[in-house]
């Protein structure tokens, strides 16, 4: 990711989740929120309701990468917070890519 860090820490987490505004469609939650630096800081976030560990991590991937393939559409300066729902493990790539830029629009957090 060019222009976007990972979000790690739990407390950054907790800060996207209390200061932020979300968004849901059928297969993702988004939160964002503006974060003051000049990148984009994501994170991602599987629930153990959605699956064993294999599950969790290839929807990891796949929403990583839907976000990496249009990075440069979104905004900068925004902490995002992405988490899966039960609904997008049937659910295929652009599906997922579809979701992801669906909320990202609903933010307008896309230029």
């Amino acid at each position: 990711m060019k222009f976007s860090e990972s979000l790690k820490k739990n407390k950054d987490f907790r800060h996207v989740y209390d200061e932020g505004k979300s968004y849901a469609n059928r297969y993702l939650v988004m939160y964002a929120m503006s974060n003051g630096l000049e990148r984009n800081r994501l994170g991602i976030s599987v629930s153990k309701k959605v699956g064993n560990s294999v599950v969790r991590h290839h929807l990891t991937r796949l929403i990583r990468e839907s976000y990496r393939l249009n990075e440069e559409l979104f905004s900068s300066g925004l902490d995002i917070v992405v988490i899966a729902r039960v609904n997008v493990k049937e659910a295929g790539f652009h599906q997922v890519e579809s979701a992801l830029m669906h909320l990202a629009g609903l933010h307008r957090i896309v230029k």
